[in-house]
């Protein structure tokens, strides 16, 4: 028995975190969705491997262990089988996952009304069928028989309806993305931020700094990187660079889970809410952020000053 909390969706079940095994080195990339996770297994994964080349998709190479499209103890061998250091992927929030002082846990914050739009493109791109035959494979269909038979909810047509039904949902945090969830997932991070062993990146950061928030990460992580080496590796994490990888980039794509791995890659920028929000629409979202954020993580995650 475990005292966590579980999350658990249509794709993910943080109970798959029962029973296992870390070594003093690993590193937990626990993210809300849509905010710069394979941007970062994939930094981590160069600066471990030493290489701006991934010898294996990101995918293989950190596995997201909480993910309902592979059996757990096909992950748990892989991960057993690896020799360099562990980079494990995760949505799993702070309540739920298993606390090691060994491990290094890394978040990444993002403007939650970024966030949406990315999540509604990722939405668009995924492949549905793909993705239950793979979980069908993997854990079967019976705990979500009923959600199969009603069909998805119907969607609005209009982006910012989309929006608002994302921001206003009030389904448990533990059973939905919504901007209720996102902003869960990084409270529980930043309550623990001064712990030395939690890392807080911000997405904005990465966009501007992109080659000082990876030297600080290494040594952070204490990962030596040689000199010549660093130059190659920042290009390949630029957003760019990584489209045109999608092939092996993009997230389990050897279960071919997007119409199109390039566009798993969209955009890549901050600031696109301003495209659908107006000025007069700021209110409404900014209370509903004030019921789940505190002012200072508020003020962290928008850089464009919503919160003072």
């Amino acid at each position: 028995m475990t005292d966590r909390a579980i999350y658990k969706t249509l794709i993910f079940d943080s109970s798959r975190w029962d029973g296992f095994e870390f070594r003093p080195d690993d590193i937990v990339v626990s993210t809300p969705a849509k905010c710069g996770t394979t941007w970062t297994q994939t930094i981590l994964a160069m600066m471990v491997l030493r290489t701006a080349t991934l010898p294996e998709p990101l995918s293989v190479i950190s596995p997201w262990l909480d993910m309902l499209t592979r059996r757990r103890d096909d992950v748990v061998a892989d991960l057993e089988a690896q020799t360099h250091r562990r980079i494990i992927k995760s949505h799993t929030p702070w309540p739920g996952l298993p606390i090691d002082p060994r491990v290094t846990y890394i978040t990444v914050g993002r403007d939650p009304r970024d966030v949406y739009l990315s999540w509604d493109n990722h939405l668009a791109n995924a492949n549905v069928e793909s993705l239950f035959a793979a979980r069908a494979a993997a854990v079967g269909l019976d705990d979500i028989a009923d959600l199969i038979a009603a069909g998805p909810p119907p969607a609005p047509p209009e982006l910012i309806d989309r929006f608002w039904l994302w921001v206003d949902d009030d389904t448990p945090v533990t059973e939905a993305v919504s901007l209720h969830e996102t902003l869960h997932h990084l409270q529980g991070f930043w309550d623990v931020r001064d712990q030395p062993n939690v890392i807080m990146l911000h997405y904005d950061e990465m966009l501007t700094n992109l080659d000082g928030e990876m030297r600080s990460l290494a040594a952070r992580l204490g990962i030596e990187v040689p000199d010549e080496l660093w130059p190659e590796l920042v290009v390949a994490a630029r957003f760019d660079s990584m489209k045109e990888r999608a092939d092996t980039a993009a997230p389990e794509v050897e279960k071919n889970l997007w119409h199109d791995n390039s566009a798993f890659f969209k955009r890549g920028t901050s600031g696109q809410w301003r495209e659908i929000l107006s000025d007069d629409d700021l209110p409404r979202y900014t209370a509903r952020v004030g019921e789940w954020a505190s002012a200072d993580l508020a003020r962290w995650l928008h850089r464009d000053g919503t919160f003072g």
